[in-house]
């Protein structure tokens, strides 16, 4: 797997694999979401099992002048360079994967870095998520859709929503003919700028 440039017209998808699990229910999923890209949108898929990406550390305040990884490095390449970004992770303890938050951490340290244009990078660009989980009522994933909705807020993206489906075993996603359905039109559509819900109470006011 490499992480080299992806070109495209307008619009270059970065999906970012975050299940412990190879060819989870998840990736499934969100494969299936892609398959309905225009042929001529790049994707570019990153699976974080597959990259040697220590353990977030947080330096801000005592190392100044840290030098990011060669992977990391790719990693943060291969972000900025996307205009949309997929979050696909399965819902543990009704959040994200280990491996799904540690690569958002790492967003931190890349807004912190001295130069970085990271925050600028990632304006007006689109945040998505896809997620399998055991539960029926998909509500029980509210948390993690919170959690990817503040996150594009931070940063003035768009948020795209959650893309979800049932499944525990293995392969059991193609079961549930309605997330397969809203797979097919998932990334279609403009998505709207993501909003904490202080400012959406504020826009209601005025």
């Amino acid at each position: 797997m490499t992480l080299d440039a992806a070109h495209g017209p307008d619009r270059a998808f970065l999906f970012v694999l975050g299940s412990s699990r190879a060819d989870g229910n998840s990736e499934i999923l969100a494969r299936a979401a892609a398959a309905h890209l225009p042929a001529d949108v790049p994707q570019r898929w990153v699976d974080l099992n597959e990259l040697v990406l220590p353990d977030f550390q947080d330096g801000r305040h005592e190392d100044a002048g840290r030098r990011a990884e060669e992977t990391e490095e790719l990693l943060r390449r291969a972000t900025v360079d996307a205009t949309d970004v997929v979050i696909v992770s399965p819902l543990y303890w009704y959040s994200l994967s280990a491996q799904a938050k540690r690569y958002l951490d790492y967003w931190s340290g890349w807004l912190n870095v001295p130069g970085s244009d990271f925050k600028e990078r990632m304006a007006g660009g689109t945040l998505w998520g896809v997620t399998a989980m055991a539960h029926d009522e998909h509500e029980v994933a509210d948390g993690l859709v919170t959690g990817l909705n503040h996150s594009a807020a931070y940063l003035g993206m768009r948020f795209g929503g959650v893309l979800t489906g049932t499944a525990s075993r293995p392969g059991r996603i193609r079961a549930d003919e309605q997330a397969m359905i809203r797979a097919k039109t998932f990334f279609q559509g403009e998505a709207p700028l993501a909003l904490f819900p202080y400012e959406e109470e504020a826009g209601a006011v005025v």
